[in-house]
Parts: C-alpha cells; sequence; structure tokens
C-alpha cells in the first residue's frame, strides 16, 4: 500500500473543488483542471474562479485560507502534464460517457506508471468508463463517490473493477480514511451505489406521500426529522438544499439504469407540481425559493413554508400532530398512531426499509454497509436495518404483510431476532448465512462506545463516566445535556485524579462521542442562582470548576483532551487545561461568555495569556499578548476548524489534528502513553501584564464600537470587565501575577455581572431561543 502524497482533480465544479479543498486540508499538493473558458483571455479562469470561491463559499470548503495556496490551477488542454507527478487522478467532469473516455486516452499520455485514476460518477457503469481502455489502466482504475460537500459529509464510496488491483483498493482505502476523514464504504458496481440508491427512493416516497396524505411541508420535515434520527432539514429542506431542479435529472438517471423489477419503477411517479417550480424559478436557496424561502420584505426576516395544495407561501407554523408527540416514546409509536402522521410515517419508513433489505447482496455484502453508508452519506443518526430494530423485525415482517407489501428474503431470515446485538462485549450483525459477525474496525480505531460494550464503568453519575481504556489509561466521559459542564462533571474530574494515584492509572483523555464535545458550562443553573440571590454559592461554584481545572493542569499524570465538534465556554477552558490536545478536524473551540455577558472564569482568560505570552512567534512585552486575547474574548470568536482553533492560540503548535473522528481516541491514548514516559506536572507561572494603562486601551475601544452602532451598552459593561481581567487588574507592568491572582480576578468579574439585570435577561433568552440577546 502507498500513500497518497499530490492528487489531481480534473474538474472544478462545487464537487471537483469540493474534493480538491478537502486534498488541500489534509496536507497534499492539488492539481486543479478543467475546460477553457472561451469567453475569458485567462485559459485557466474556470480553475482560477473555482479557488477564489472556496474562500467565500459558506461554510467554508477549506479548513484555513492558507490551504488554497496548495492548489494548482490549470488547464486541460495546456496544462494536463501537471499530472505526470500525480500519484492520483480524480475526475469530475460532467456524467458523459465520450467526454470521460475522451479524457482517460489523454492521460495515457501524461499518468506515471503506479498512478491511480478514479471517477467521481454515480451514474455511469465502471466496466463502460473503462470499456477498450488498456489492461494498466483498468488495474489502477476505481470509482470513489463523494458526497457533497465533501468536507463535511463522511462518506466515500468505492468500487472497484474485475481487473482493479487489490493494493490499489487498498490504498485508495487509506487515503479516505486515514488521510481525508472519510467512512470508507465498499460498494458493487450498481445503479447509485449504496446511499443513493436508498436515499432516492427514500426522498421520491417521502414527497409523493406528502402530496397523497395532506401532509404540510413542515409537517413532513418534523415527522422524518428527530423522530426517525434525520437531520433537521427534513425531506423538503433537503431537497431545497442540493436543489429541487437537480432531483428530475437524477431520478430519470436512477430510471435508466434500475433492473426492471426495481421497487422504485413502481414507486415513482412525476410530479407535475414541482415540474412547474422549476420552471417557474423556485429551485432551492439557490433559487427564487423552495419547499422554504425567507421572506425580506419589510425590512424583516421571516421564513416561509409552501402550501402544497395552493402554492401559496405563509409563515412556518410548528408542527402539532399528536402522532410527532407520541414518537417521543419510540419509533413504534409514531408508525402506530392512527392520525394522518402516524400513517405517512409508516409508509414512507415501510418502503424505505423494505427497500433497504430488498437490496441484500445486489448492492452490498451485508447490512453493515448500507447503515454505515446512509449514516455517513445522509446524515442519518441510524441507518435502515438499525431503524428496523428499533421497530422489532418480527412486528415489521408482519405489518408488511398485513399491508400486502412483499417481505425481503433477509427479513424473513433474521425472523424474531434482530440486525445487530452485542455478543460477550462485541458488537454483531446479522449475516445472509444466517450467522452474527463481529462488526468490522478499520485497524487502527479505537471507538468508546465499543469499550462501553465490553467492559463497566470504573466511577460516574448521570453527568459524566470514567472508563478504562486499556494500557492504564482512564477516558472521562461528558453525558449530560449537550454536554454541558456541571457539578457532576466536575466531581468525575476530581475522581479520575484520585484513581490515578489509588489505581495505578497514569494517564487520563478527556472524550466522549457526542455531536459536540462540550457547549459550554450549565448556565441555566448560574441563571437560577443568581434569581434567589445565592451570591455566596455562585462565588464557591465558580472557584470550584477554577480548582477543579487547576488539579487537571498539574495532575501527577499527564491529560490529553480529545474534542470534536463543539467545545465552547467552559468546554473549551477544560481543554485548554490540557498537557495535550488531538484535536478531530472539525472542532469548533471558542471561548463565547461574553455572549451571555459573562467573562470566561474557568481560567480561560488565564490561559489564553499564558499561550500567547509563550508564544515565541509573537511579539513581547505586556500588551501584545493582551491586545490578542481581548480580541478573540470580547468577539466571542469561533475557530471553524481545528486548523484555526491553533492559528486562535486554542491549540498549540505541539497539539494534533486528525482528520478521521473514528480515529481520535486512539491517537489521544498514543498521545497520553507517550508523555507519561517521563512525565512530569508543569510549574506554575508568572506574567507581566500593562495594568491600567492597557485597561485603558482597551476601554477606548469599546467606547469607540459603542459609539459606531457596533458595540451595545452592556457589551461595553462586559468587555471592560473582560479588559480589566486580561490587563492584569491594578497590577503595575514590572510586578509578576500569579495565575492564582488571575483566577481571581475573573472570579470577581463573572459574578459582578451576574447580578446585572442585562446579564441574566441574556442568559435567559438564550436557555430560551438558543441564540444570543444583544440587549
Amino acid at each position: 500500500m502507498s500513500t497518497i502524497q499530490k492528487v489531481a482533480v480534473i474538474g472544478s465544479g462545487v464537487m471537483g473543488s469540493g474534493i480538491a479543498a478537502q486534498a488541500a486540508n489534509a496536507g497534499m499538493s492539488v492539481v486543479l483542471l478543467d475546460i477553457i473558458d472561451s469567453d475569458n483571455p485567462d485559459r485557466s479562469s474556470l480553475a482560477q474562479s473555482a479557488i477564489a470561491r472556496m474562500l467565500k463559499t459558506v461554510p467554508a470548503p477549506l479548513m484555513h485560507p492558507r490551504n488554497a495556496k496548495q492548489i494548482t490551477p490549470g488547464n486541460i488542454e495546456d496544462d494536463l502534464s501537471l499530472v505526470s507527478d500525480c500519484d492520483l487522478i480524480i475526475e469530475v467532469v460532467l456524467e458523459n460517457l465520450e467526454i470521460k473516455q475522451s479524457l482517460y486516452q489523454s492521460l495515457l499520455k501524461h499518468r506515471k506508471p503506479g498512478s491511480i485514476v478514479t471517477s467521481n460518477t454515480s451514474t455511469i457503469p465502471l466496466h463502460n468508463l473503462v470499456d477498450k481502455m488498456p489492461e494498466d489502466f483498468r488495474q489502477h482504475f476505481a470509482i470513489t463517490h463523494f458526497f457533497n460537500p465533501p468536507r463535511y459529509m463522511r462518506l466515500l464510496e468505492i468500487v472497484a473493477g474485475p481487473d482493479t488491483k487489490p493494493e490499489v483498493i487498498e490504498t485508495l482505502r487509506n487515503f479516505g480514511d486515514r488521510q481525508l476523514g472519510k467512512s470508507v464504504v465498499d460498494c458493487k458496481d450498481t445503479p447509485g451505489f449504496i446511499a443513493n440508491r436508498i436515499g432516492i427512493l427514500w426522498m421520491g416516497v417521502a414527497v409523493r406521500f406528502a402530496f397523497e396524505h395532506e401532509i404540510a411541508v413542515e409537517e413532513v420535515d418534523a415527522i422524518i426529522g428527530k423522530p426517525m434520527g434525520i437531520p433537521k432539514t427534513g425531506v423538503f429542506g433537503l431537497l431545497d438544499l442540493v436543489g429541487i431542479d437537480l432531483q428530475p435529472h437524477v431520478e430519470r438517471s436512477m430510471l435508466s439504469m434500475l433492473p426492471q423489477s426495481d421497487m422504485y419503477r413502481d414507486i415513482h411517479r412525476p410530479s407535475a407540481f414541482i415540474e412547474k417550480m422549476i420552471a417557474d424559478g423556485y429551485t432551492g436557496r439557490k433559487g427564487k425559493g423552495g419547499f422554504y424561502r425567507l421572506n425580506r420584505s419589510n425590512g424583516a426576516k421571516v421564513k416561509e413554508a409552501l402550501d402544497l395544495k395552493t402554492a401559496e407561501y405563509h409563515p412556518v407554523i410548528k408542527a402539532d400532530l399528536e402522532s410527532i408527540e407520541a414518537g417521543r416514546a419510540g419509533l413504534r409509536q409514531l408508525v402506530e398512531h392512527p392520525d394522518r402522521g402516524g400513517q405517512y410515517a409508516w409508509r414512507v419508513l415501510s418502503h424505505t426499509l423494505s427497500y433497504s433489505a430488498s437490496l441484500i447482496p445486489e448492492i452490498a455484502d451485508d447490512v453493515q454497509a448500507i447503515d454505515e453508508a446512509m449514516k455517513s452519506g445522509y446524515a442519518w443518526r441510524w441507518g435502515p436495518f438499525e431503524l428496523i430494530d428499533k421497530l422489532g423485525p418480527r412486528w415489521f415482517a408482519e405489518k408488511l404483510k398485513a399491508d400486502g407489501m412483499a417481505v425481503p428474503a433477509l427479513l424473513e431470515q433474521v425472523g424474531d431476532g434482530s440486525f445487530y446485538r452485542t455478543h460477550n462485549g462485541a458488537l454483531q450483525h446479522f449475516d445472509t448465512d444466517g450467522s452474527y459477525r463481529n462488526v468490522r474496525r478499520p485497524k487502527g480505531v479505537l471507538l468508546l462506545s465499543d469499550l462501553k460494550r465490553a467492559t463497566e464503568k470504573i466511577a460516574g453519575n448521570r453527568s459524566a463516566s470514567i472508563w478504562d481504556i486499556g494500557n492504564h489509561v482512564m477516558c472521562l466521559e461528558f453525558h449530560s445535556k449537550m454536554n454541558a459542564i456541571d457539578e457532576g462533571i466536575m466531581q468525575m474530574a476530581v475522581e479520575a485524579t484520585k484513581l490515578a494515584s489509588t489505581k495505578g492509572y497514569k494517564a487520563l483523555v478527556i472524550h466522549n462521542e457526542g455531536t459536540n464535545f462540550s457547549v459550554g458550562a450549565n448556565v441555566g443553573l448560574g441563571l437560577f442562582a443568581a434569581n434567589i440571590a445565592a451570591w455566596p454559592n455562585i462565588t464557591e461554584s465558580v472557584k470550584q470548576g477554577q480548582e477543579v481545572y487547576k488539579k487537571l493542569k498539574f495532575a501527577p499524570f499527564p491529560v490529553v483532551g480529545a474534542p470534536s465538534g463543539m467545545a465552547l465556554g467552559g468546554g473549551c477552558e477544560v481543554l485548554l487545561h490540557c498537557d495535550a490536545i488531538e484535536a478531530h478536524a472539525e472542532t469548533y473551540m471558542g471561548l463565547v461568555e461574553v455572549g451571555v455577558g459573562l467573562v470566561p472564569a474557568w481560567g480561560g482568560c488565564k490561559e489564553m495569556l499564558l499561550r500567547w505570552s509563550n508564544n515565541p512567534k509573537h511579539a513581547k512585552g505586556p500588551m501584545p499578548a493582551v491586545t490578542k486575547v481581548f480580541e478573540t474574548v470580547a468577539t466571542a470568536t469561533v475557530a471553524k476548524s481545528a486548523e484555526e482553533s491553533r492559528a486562535l492560540m486554542f491549540l498549540r503548535p505541539s497539539d494534533g489534528i486528525v482528520m478521521n473522528r473514528d480515529r481520535l481516541l486512539m491517537e489521544a491514548k498514543t498521545r497520553a502513553l507517550a508523555l507519561a514516559e517521563d512525565y512530569s506536572p508543569p510549574e506554575p507561572q508568572e506574567l507581566r501584564l500593562p495594568g491600567p494603562s492597557g485597561e485603558t486601551a482597551m476601554n477606548m475601544v469599546l467606547e469607540d464600537f459603542h459609539k459606531a452602532g457596533k458595540a451595545t451598552q452592556h457589551d461595553v459593561t462586559v468587555g471592560k470587565k473582560l479588559a480589566y481581567v486580561l490587563a492584569g487588574g491594578k497590577t503595575d507592568p514590572t510586578d509578576p501575577i500569579t495565575e492564582d491572582k488571575l483566577l481571581n480576578l475573573e472570579r470577581s468579574a463573572i459574578v459582578s455581572l451576574l447580578r446585572t439585570p442585562q446579564t441574566l435577561d441574556r442568559i435567559e433568552h438564550m436557555l430560551e431561543t438558543g441564540k444570543p440577546l444583544r440587549n
């Protein structure tokens, strides 16, 4: 197996440029080529403009703007020779067999021996693509089907041809998994592969049955969303996102390839309503609107939904069906409910799940591949077979029979069993031969969820648990609501420090598999305490958090943070106190306390000042570090990637970034063991801060922002408290200030802000709406 170091992407459209960006994010050199735009004197203008768009697109395809410098633009006519030193060439041109084959013929003159060529197609069979190509080309050719946007969608479907060398597929798996951070699924050369084969039917039946059952757009997305583990975009929101005009093309392509007996042929119905939407320019977010739109008339943004009967827009109405409420108790309760929502949910699920079960072994060899494809490609929380397990396979089969629907052979075969089970501490899936096999994990993957099946926790409460992850290493897992930091988490952090000395553990990893590492402190508890004027309790609670984080920082064993998703406020602060961090590439760190009228008070200000002061590349003196921290914290800046976190000093240069989230815990454990070999805790440090003169300078900036209308009066109040802390209070620039002194300043500032009604209003508004209040 070789490692891909340089990549060529041919085709600079949305998908091609996204693939190029992700390869650049992974540190590879990239060549991006496209055709010549005859209307532009710059013969490489298409690729050039694609790179320029990367820097403006939201959400950003690049993890840091500087990654664009790793991409070399060019055109196919003049610059095809640039592929000659590339290890991998990915074709992402028009879905036209003749165009693709012509390109492949041209590549024969330039590709180096052993280089791999792949296509991103999902509509043209592999055997057609390589027809009449030389044997060596066929041996080094495969399909690598990415999902849009490539940075954020985890699925990479790989299809091998009959002549493709096994080592080529192994190299591509490694490229997708370790280098790009993808969940790699091996697929068969069948129409739509796995995810789109099922996803297109799912969206088709969801839309068709919505019209037939007279279910409103908002109701559909509420029924299909949370109860079924589908992202909150639901179906209609998803169609708006990808483009409503794309769907008819995809449907026609699929119909042209599917076997005559395929269920999709029977269930598919063209929609005159949608065809008229497209004709009138209502193609989703990129058009005049879609099933939803933002009405900006009268100076306000009002989200509206389309009435499927009248084709008129109306303000979005919260779905109010009894079946949705019943669905909170479980999926079976949703589909068994007699109202139209329950009937609709059953029709969508019965067709989608039975179709999925009927496709084994046609499109995949086992249920794990299908479930992984739908979870990683469509962001479902549960795959089709996990959903069947939630319903009960026997119940599902009997209900299909009662409705006159065919029962797939695999569903009959599993009988009273389930598609997944835990056996002897291992997760297993049902196989086509009637046996159970252990769920496969790539080498080097360590999942906390797997460990939890095989062992008992060392200690735990409702908010956090401590697990033995092997080799005398502990893992502290948060599992409170949204992993918000509360007293239970603090208790387990202290317990972990005790266990190291009493049970012989030599390192601690702080990690969880939640969507977000932690959204910060549980501010609801602070609001309650402030409303009853429990000021001594508030002060003690803040001090307790500071002491716990100090215990982690100065513990006699290494502590390694392993975050992914959001790590905000107190969640960011716990990471700042770790000896090292192994962060997933999609980690979004920030000290956002000013958004609720507070300042970081569990050592966040202190640690950021230390990081910037100790940065050898940064200017020295009392003020430069303070200025940097003030800019970041006063604006509640959140890094949009781990790479941005490093630029903002939330991550140090020595901290690691892991592309694949499934590999995060293993990398953190390995780092912890390496640190433990000859570990000694850090010594407390002292800082020289500017004192009142620095505070005045920051206050002047705040007043200027207020005069310009960019900051409210309470923004200024909060900012001045922050400035006082960062400046070191009344310290003299010539006198050193200790870490404990900075903690005292943080504590005093946050307690005083909790006494202001404006801050309490901000906290209450955030808890009720999830959005900041500018008061």
